[in-house]
């Protein structure tokens, strides 16, 4: 198998897990009764070890290569998957949620360091990267599924077992099919030295962590939101799987799009669009209850939300300094982690209390904004 092949292919695998998590910790939280409130906080366990972690893990994947951490990150994917099983309750939800993210954080990091040095030139890797994006779409696509008919068929502590499966097989797919890169970046050749803060003084890289801290803010809300708000109008666990997984399909559809799009317009020029139109779909989600129509909302944002996301990997690689590229894209998860830590915090206190369907509105402003400093910050 390719390397790039064997790459997609094990991320497929690990994303199965990290979306499928999302909505299992969200459901079984809710059957045990547990307030919308704590729910986000739950949801942010996840990022919370990985907001301190990330910048190191980046540093190790330059100075050792990608596939120790990887290793590591993969066995311990699967491993978190376990706990909720054998621990069914808010303590064990917990515990996987930190161990999930911290065995997570240096899965992902690796992994996109591993993308970026498959490619020779700025426009392989922006390739390389869609391609990537394109395998985690279908992860995405795939986990939630899983998880909305495991939950209906077997309940929720097995329906964490079935999903252990596919971290499991990306495992064992490194161990025995991943062979070790050097840490520093091929296509520059020299290993970079410097502080993390001297990445934020680069213009275009501090730029691209706040709005893509922005875009991921939309996402998180709406794995977050999503489930809850469609339980608050009586959908059953299998249609709100699917809903999920709309988004999944439409990512995949425009992300398989990117070599394409970037020709007609700059990287940043079509970040900038993909804020403002899933400005417009927050804007509706809250007038709408019909499953339909609610799978039309969730493969929008898809569309828009998906294509940010390799977007703003390439061009922070790109335009990592030589030797710094795992650096940089930890720094890239740092602010992601932020987000993934303080967003459903905020917002779980926030819809409790004024409500779901409002923070919706909220959201499409908080796009509107990063949409406008986008635009603004390449004049």
């Amino acid at each position: 198998m390719k390397p790039i092949a064997a790459a997609l292919a094990v991320a497929t695998c690990n994303m199965v897990a990290m979306r499928s998590s999302r909505v299992l910790l969200s459901l079984f939280a809710l059957d045990l009764g547990t307030p919308v409130s704590v729910i986000g906080l739950l949801v942010a366990s996840i990022s919370i070890v990985p907001l301190f972690l990330s910048l190191y893990a980046g540093r190790l994947s330059d100075r050792l290569g990608i596939r120790p951490p990887m290793v590591a990150g993969a066995a311990g994917v699967a491993a978190a998957m376990t706990v909720p099983y054998f621990m069914p309750d808010l303590t064990g939800l917990f515990l996987s949620a930190f161990l999930l993210g911290t065995s997570n954080i240096f899965f992902s990091l690796s992994m996109q360091h591993w993308i970026g040095l498959l490619g020779n030139s700025p426009a392989e890797r922006t390739r390389n990267f869609g391609n990537y994006s394109v395998a985690v779409s279908v992860g995405s696509f795939v986990g939630p599924i899983v998880a909305g008919f495991g939950i209906d068929h077997v309940g929720h502590a097995r329906a964490y077992l079935i999903c252990m499966l596919f971290p499991l097989i990306g495992f064992l797919g490194i161990v025995f099919g991943v062979r070790n890169q050097p840490g520093p970046q091929s296509h520059e050749g020299t290993t970079g030295t410097g502080k993390a803060m001297d990445l934020l003084r680069i213009r275009d890289l501090r730029r691209i962590l706040i709005t893509g801290g922005v875009l991921l803010t939309g996402i998180d809300l709406f794995e977050f939101y999503m489930p809850v708000y469609s339980r608050g109008i009586g959908l059953s666990a299998s249609v709100i799987g699917i809903i999920v997984g709309m988004y999944s399909v439409a990512a995949f559809a425009v992300r398989s799009a990117i070599p394409v799009l970037v020709r007609w317009k700059s990287e940043e020029q079509l970040l900038t669009r993909c804020l403002a139109f899933g400005t417009l779909c927050y804007l509706l989600l809250p007038f709408l209850e019909n499953p339909w129509m609610l799978g039309a909302i969730a493969a929008s944002l898809g569309l828009c939300m998906g294509c940010g996301q390799p977007l703003t990997m390439s061009i922070i690689y790109n335009r990592s300094p030589a030797g710094r590229a795992g650096e940089a894209l930890g720094l890239r998860l740092t602010s992601n982690n932020l987000t993934h830590s303080g967003v459903p915090m905020i917002f779980g206190g926030l819809g409790a209390a004024i409500g779901v369907a409002p923070v919706f509105w909220v959201i499409a402003v908080m796009l509107g904004a990063g949409a406008w400093y986008s635009g603004t910050g390449r004049k």
